[in-house]
């Protein structure tokens, strides 16, 4: 479900990026969708009981900063191009969560 929500994510990111002139005032829900889908999992990777690895939980939560970080980056200085990074951080992470089904 997780790797589902991830590339869902990144498919609006991109098809803003691949629009901009035309996509660009979904920019907002896009980036409001993916922030939304990281602060879920940052929440979930950094509760005690989650199983992972304690390293793997630690990258997990390190990525979701870095994602908001980069989220608020666009929000004030909007640019397809800065969208790149957030498309690819989804869509890895998704990958490697569907290979571990």
């Amino acid at each position: 479900m997780e790797a589902d929500k991830l590339l869902y994510a990144a498919q609006q990111l991109a098809a803003v990026r691949d629009a901009w002139d035309a996509k660009r005032i979904e920019l907002d829900a896009a980036l409001l969708n993916n922030r939304k889908l990281w602060s879920v999992l940052i929440t979930t990777v950094t509760r005690p009981e989650n199983p992972l690895p304690p390293e793997v939980r630690q990258n997990v939560a390190n990525i979701g900063i870095f994602v908001l970080k980069q989220t608020v980056e666009l929000m004030n200085d909007p640019r397809p191009e800065k969208l790149g990074s957030l498309i690819n951080i989804n869509r890895e992470l998704a990958a490697g969560l569907l290979a571990r089904a």
